[in-house]
């Protein structure tokens, strides 16, 4: 009997492993950041775990594809942070302040506005 490969999109591989949400990634895909078995990938191609994927050059290890613990944190911003992981200025983000994670990054669910404080959600699952 031969066993069955499992596949799923691409972008959602992603998400999975912390990279952003589907639809960044989708981005990313179009943009021809990624790749897989050393071609360009296309959106909604499909991946098995045999498949050898690399975004910016950078190979995704096995672990990074696999089913990764869901982490969600709860943080206290406060006036003067910004919500955004680009630097514009030289204002702190809310990102300087978070744990570090081993594979994948943190999402943020929302946003508060620079002078507004509050409770801000984060999690390192693309899908949630």
């Amino acid at each position: 009997m031969k066993k069955e490969v499992v596949t799923e999109k691409l972008q959602k591989t992603l998400a999975r492993a912390g990279y952003g949400s589907r639809r960044e990634l989708e981005r990313w895909i179009a943009a021809g950041r990624v790749r897989v078995n050393g071609a360009r990938a296309t959106v909604g191609m499909r991946v098995s775990s045999h498949d050898v994927i690399q975004v910016d050059g950078q190979r995704l290890g096995r672990r990074a594809l696999g089913r990764q613990r869901v982490r969600v944190l709860r943080y206290h911003k406060t006036v003067g942070e910004i919500c955004s992981r680009r630097r514009d200025s030289d204002r702190p983000t809310v990102f300087d302040s978070l744990p570090t994670l081993k594979s994948g990054r943190w999402i943020a669910v929302g946003r508060l506005d620079l002078n507004s404080s509050g409770l801000l959600l984060f999690t390192n699952d693309g899908e949630l």
